[in-house]
């Protein structure tokens, strides 16, 4: 448990370094014109949004079983938990929305701009406030098309970030599960895919550099306990002999 529980944390350690730097430096969001950066953000943003996210979740739970090499049994049962660790973060995530009840940055900016009243933005039902935010922008030419059509279908709540929990625990799995098999780029490029994603609900004005923080740490403990879990229920996350030597191969490749 210790050993997993020192790789998420400077896993998580990784992951919270852009955040905290944001939060601490008091930048705060505004809206500007379409840039191709901002456009690229949320694309990376829509690995996470549904459907594409399932897709996501399927191909990387593919690759994970691929890379542990485990035999049926004891993949279809990490399969289940990796699954769940997933899942619960969500639920763990529309709890606490409901109860914070965190308006997001684009909301409030709107309040500012439009003269829409946050509580009362929220009082309407979900369809509502999307025909709200495409009435009031529908002259505003200076936004992006697609980000208001994003803004259009995201009007829940802000604090904790749901797709900051989605991406934060699969590059957190990644770097509890796959760590003994030196599947370095791996990790890398999960790492880097979660840190995209959690700036680009920054820069899309989706959510406030807390809520990425607070998502991040809730997935660090759900993961932790999965990997834990992982370990216990489908045997030890170490390489057997035969694959020590193909990692050492692939270590010594150019």
């Amino acid at each position: 448990m210790l050993s997993i529980a020192k790789r998420t944390t400077a896993g998580a350690a990784i992951l919270l370094i852009m955040p905290l730097i944001v939060w601490v430096s008091g930048w705060q969001w505004e809206p500007g014109p379409s840039r191709w950066w901002l456009h690229f953000l949320y694309w990376i943003t829509e690995t996470v949004t549904q459907p594409w996210g399932v897709i996501t979740h399927v191909l990387l739970c593919g690759w994970f079983l691929w890379c542990l090499r485990f035999r049926l049994k004891p993949a279809v049962m990490l399969f289940a938990i990796l699954g769940c660790a997933i899942l619960l973060g969500q639920g763990v995530k529309s709890f606490v929305k409901d109860r914070v009840q965190e308006p997001r940055p684009f909301v409030m900016w709107l309040e500012k701009t439009h003269d829409i009243q946050a509580s009362e933005f929220y009082m309407l039902k979900r369809k509502a406030r999307g025909d709200l935010v495409k009435e009031q922008l529908a002259s505003q030419h200076d936004i992006p098309r697609f980000l208001r059509k994003h803004w259009q279908k995201e009007t829940g709540f802000a604090f904790p970030s749901g797709h900051t929990m989605f991406a934060a625990s699969w590059a957190l799995l990644g770097v509890g599960l796959l760590w003994p098999r030196r599947r370095n780029w791996t990790m890398v490029i999960l790492l880097v895919w979660a840190t995209g994603v959690m700036g680009s609900r920054l820069l899309l004005g989706m959510h406030w550099p807390r809520d990425l923080v607070v998502a991040t740490l809730i997935s660090w403990l759900l993961v932790t306990f999965a990997t834990w879990l992982a370990q216990k229920v489908c045997g030890p996350l170490t390489p057997p002999v035969e694959e020590v030597e193909e990692i050492v191969e692939r270590d010594q490749e150019p």
